[in-house]
């Protein structure tokens, strides 16, 4: 239980579960806010992963094998597994050149790491490539202790 030792009106009075919840949001927005950017590994509209597909990368021997599904014909970028790991979005297969997608933040919290993306799209009535493309969006992020992982689609 926390006292609240405020204004008189207040004094003595007992913080609520919601006066909690709210402090306890302030800080996870705090640590967002301050976590730093994902490093892109690569990102593009041509990848041999044709589905959809979200991915988070613990070791090595994970990031060799996707890599070797995603794009064996080039050089892996490199990733320091002691401090990163690396998470993805594959948007599949697009019927134009005008999608893509991009991995904005990750937040380590509350037993889960939350991976917020966002998914641009070609408006209504653009003329667009009429081209089939596999965009995709690979990122380095700080190790996250959490095993419970949620990509959340952001506008």
């Amino acid at each position: 239980m926390i006292q609240h030792k405020g204004h008189e009106g207040h004094k003595g009075k007992t913080l609520t579960a919601l006066t909690l919840v709210s402090l306890v949001s302030l800080v996870f927005i705090v640590s967002a806010q301050n976590a730093p950017a994902p490093r892109t590994l690569d990102k593009g509209d041509r990848s041999n992963i044709h589905s959809t597909r979200m991915v988070v990368l613990r070791t090595a021997d994970e990031w060799q094998a996707l890599w070797a599904q995603h794009a064996p014909e080039r050089q892996r970028p490199a990733v320091d597994f002691s401090r990163e790991m690396v998470v993805g979005v594959f948007l599949g297969t697009k019927p134009t050149a005008a999608y893509s997608v991009a991995v904005l933040s990750t937040i380590d919290g509350g037993g889960a790491l939350q991976v917020k993306y966002r998914v641009s799209e070609p408006p209504s009535g653009a003329i667009t490539a009429q081209v089939i493309t596999h965009p995709y969006h690979l990122a380095a992020v700080p190790i996250a202790k959490a095993t419970d992982v949620r990509f959340e689609k952001v506008q």
